[in-house]
C-alpha cells in the first residue's frame, strides 16, 4: 500500500503536545498548560495547502462549513508505532487501554483525523480552525463533514473519554 500526500498543513504548531516514546505517551509540560494549548490550537487558523496539480479535487468544497482532514502523524517516532496500550493523553490517572480505543497519535499507522471548520478557500489553500496537526503534516485525504452520516443518539464513550472532553471544553459538563 502506498499513500501519497495531497498536500500539507501550514500553521504555528511546531511540536505535538503529546510525546510518544517506547514506554507510551506523555504530555509535554503541565496539564493546565496543555489544556490551554489544546484550546488555543482549536481557535487558531491553519492552512491546508493542496498540491497545485490536484487543485480540481477542491471543487465545491467551499459549500461545506466543516471538513474532515486525515493526516499523517509525521513526528510520531517509529518505536511508538509498536505500542499496543497507552495511558490516554499520557494521563497515568487513567488506566492503560488499547491504542485503538484512544485518539493517541502513537498507533501502528499514525493516520490522524480531525473535523475542522472551513473558513475560506483561496485557490489551492483551505483556511480552517480546529486543526490539531503539526506544521508540515502531510494531508492524505479530505472529506466533507456531513452530520447525517454520523450517529447522533445512542452513542457511548467511556467515562474517562467523556471526562477528558469536558476538561478541554469539547463537551458540556
Amino acid at each position: 500500500m502506498i499513500l501519497r500526500p495531497v498536500g500539507f498543513v501550514r500553521n504555528t504548531v511546531q511540536e505535538p503536545f503529546l510525546v510518544a516514546g517506547r514506554e507510551g505517551i506523555s504530555m509535554r509540560g503541565e496539564p493546565d498548560a496543555n489544556r490551554d494549548h489544546i484550546r488555543s490550537v482549536k481557535r487558531a487558523i491553519s492552512e491546508i495547502v493542496i498540491d497545485e496539480n490536484r487543485i480540481a479535487v477542491l471543487d465545491g468544497i467551499e459549500e461545506y462549513s466543516h471538513i474532515m482532514v486525515l493526516y499523517w502523524g509525521h513526528k510520531v517516532p517509529e518505536e511508538s508505532r509498536s505500542l499496543d496500550r497507552v495511558h490516554p493523553m499520557g494521563r497515568t490517572d487513567i488506566p492503560k487501554t488499547g491504542v485503538f480505543s484512544t485518539c493517541s497519535p502513537a498507533r501502528p499507522n499514525p493516520v490522524l483525523a480531525t473535523v475542522v471548520r472551513l473558513h475560506a478557500r483561496r485557490g489551492n489553500v483551505l483556511e480552517v480552525t480546529g486543526l490539531d496537526a503539526v506544521d508540515g503534516s502531510p494531508v492524505i485525504d479530505i472529506k466533507p463533514y456531513v452530520p447525517d452520516q454520523y450517529p447522533k443518539g445512542d452513542v457511548r464513550v467511556p467515562a474517562w473519554m467523556d471526562g477528558l472532553m469536558k476538561e478541554v471544553g469539547e463537551r458540556q459538563a
